[in-house]
């Protein structure tokens, strides 16, 4: 989820495929952190829950038809039951809104009509008739209507891509035009908003927090961090001789990342167990 590349001095469309990646690699966190009550400490409760969350919901995927579109149908469309993370799904319907809005934007613009090929009629007239291929060209962003979602049926994930080869104006024959610079840098701004939106919503835009809890393995003070774009981390203050079982960072601290979070969650919680016997 972590990259280099300086998005403040990038080409524009380079901004923007970077900030569309970063909202589709935390989609399905913001997604687990609706069904799940906010909490005020750190780490945010939705990353400890997610990994959880994600076997439990593949254990029922796997009781479901193959045929089934289980969690394409964008949150604008579809009723989630019960929300205990109103901030997460206002987050989420607000990004998947802004980004099918720009793909309609973006496909108005640059996009080519279906072709329509003339036909005799036999009675010395022609007719315009559809050319179907086109019309279902998978590539085609196909717009919605009272009754057909249109494109926005196969979700955010979809309509970040589609926008992402839009803005690096990926060949695709004669079925788009380049960007207007002007739209161009407008797609830039939504995707750095929709980008900022889901890392403010998940806890993710840059925070330093002392946790409330010490080290499990030395009784150190602990500090979380979250960077945008990047993955959460944990420290501990004692250094070296914390005989935590991670590496140490560039400080000289043991710290915890990614996957290692999990074991300090347990170790956390195991702590807490043993404090209440």
């Amino acid at each position: 989820m972590t990259t280099t590349l300086d998005t403040t001095t990038a080409p524009a469309g380079r901004r923007a495929a970077v900030d569309l990646a970063a909202v589709r690699e935390q989609w399905g966190d913001l997604l687990a952190a609706i069904d799940q009550a906010p909490a005020a400490e750190w780490p945010p409760r939705e990353q400890k829950g997610f990994l959880d969350q994600l076997a439990a919901r593949d254990a029922e995927l796997d009781q479901v038809p193959a045929t089934a579109t289980i969690g394409r149908a964008p949150l604008v469309l579809r009723e989630h039951p019960a929300p205990l993370n109103l901030d997460a799904l206002d987050a989420a319907i607000d990004t998947e809104r802004a980004l099918f809005d720009l793909a309609d934007q973006i496909a108005e613009q640059v996009q080519r009509p279906i072709r329509r090929t003339p036909k005799p009629t036999g009675l010395g007239r022609t007719v315009a008739v559809v050319d179907g291929a086109d019309r279902t060209d998978p590539a085609r962003w196909h717009y919605a209507s009272p009754t057909d979602p249109g494109s926005r049926a196969y979700g955010l994930h979809w309509a970040a891509v589609w926008i992402e080869g839009r803005a690096l104006d990926e060949p695709s024959g004669d079925l788009f035009a380049p960007m207007p610079l002007r739209l161009l840098y407008e797609a830039a701004a939504v995707a750095r908003r929709s980008r900022e939106r889901v890392e403010r919503a998940l806890n993710r835009d840059g925070r330093t927090t002392t946790l409330d809890r010490p080290c499990p393995w030395c009784g150190g003070e602990l500090t979380g961090r979250t960077r945008a774009g990047g993955t959460p981390e944990v420290t501990c203050a004692t250094g070296a001789g914390c005989g935590a079982p991670v590496l140490l960072d560039e400080r000289g601290q043991r710290v915890w990342r990614g996957a290692e979070l999990v074991g300090l969650y347990v170790a956390l919680d195991a702590a807490d167990h043993r404090a209440e016997e």
